[in-house]
């Protein structure tokens, strides 16, 4: 993640992990048991809007790695087969020059990860998937313009309004079942929105939003069940670290950090690398063919 998603998951966890039964909030010699529960109920409060500031850069981050792996495939992944159609090629040729079991086994075994066992993408050759022709196949075969493939990042103002969102309709903001049931679904739909940088469905769910019940005021709970409310937001807080180191540690995400204000850039930058290996091995394979 960048340094300020960085930062935002550094205080999340400092802030949901930093009180326990230790902790002064929870009342002592300095204080009576309403001053300390309405310390505890602070710090309850605290953990929570850090941990939503957490969820936000662990899902913003989700969807730039989505995008980028989406967008790789879409501009890298010929290439990558054509490399591995010449590796083919070239370790066939060696192996019809020397006999060797060894070259045969090698030319062997890159033809067969050529030529996996294919699957419905694969078998109509990008144009249908699992649910029915994909909008590009349906676009060309009405004469329509075939839409370009999705920005890396949603719109800066995308982001806005979605970390906006996000900090007003959390569930975890809910008093009761039902407020959260409310928040979950409202959620969810704002999450789908953002994945694919629709700012217009943003802006209307943020419209929505404002015009639906008005949520209550925090009542401040007693203090075991402000603590219980605290190892719950430490739990999240551990599944949320492990997501986003998840999501650093793969390849996309490695990626994403070596250019992450320009990851357009650096898909460039792989394709020229790729285009180079791609002429060195066609001038390999045809020097061993004129052999």
């Amino acid at each position: 993640m960048t340094n300020s998603q960085a930062q935002n998951g550094q205080d999340g966890q400092e802030a949901a992990g930093g009180a326990g039964p230790e902790d002064p909030a929870a009342g002592g010699s300095g204080g009576g048991a309403a001053g300390g529960t309405a310390r505890l109920a602070q710090a309850v409060r605290a953990a929570e809007q850090a941990l939503i500031e957490f969820e936000i850069a662990v899902e913003t981050f989700r969807v730039e790695v989505e995008n980028f792996s989406r967008l790789h495939h879409q501009r890298l992944g010929p290439m990558y087969s054509r490399l591995d159609e010449l590796d083919a090629q070239i370790a066939e040729a060696v192996a019809a020059r020397s006999g060797d079991p060894e070259d045969v086994r090698r030319a062997q075994e890159l033809r067969a990860a050529v030529l996996p066992m294919p699957g419905v993408e694969e078998l109509f050759h990008g144009w249908m998937g699992s649910e029915g022709l994909w909008p590009e196949a349906q676009a060309m075969l009405t004469d329509q313009s075939v839409r370009p493939p999705q920005k890396v990042r949603p719109s800066e103002e995308a982001r806005k309004v979605f970390r906006d969102l996000v900090r007003k309709a959390h569930p975890d903001l809910a008093q009761d079942d039902a407020e959260r049931e409310r928040r979950d679904a409202f959620i969810s739909r704002v999450n789908a929105a953002y994945a694919v940088g629709d700012e217009a469905a943003l802006r209307e769910l943020a419209a929505e939003w404002e015009a639906g019940p008005v949520p209550r005021e925090r009542q401040l709970s007693e203090s075991e069940e402000l603590y219980a409310r605290l190892e719950w937001l430490a739990t999240r807080k551990e599944m949320l670290t492990a997501v986003a180191a998840e999501l650093e540690e793969s390849a996309i995400g490695q990626m994403l950090k070596m250019a992450p204000e320009d990851p357009d850039a650096l898909l460039e930058q792989i394709a020229e690398k790729l285009l180079a290996d791609v002429a060195e091995r066609e001038e390999r394979l045809a020097q061993l063919v004129a052999r």
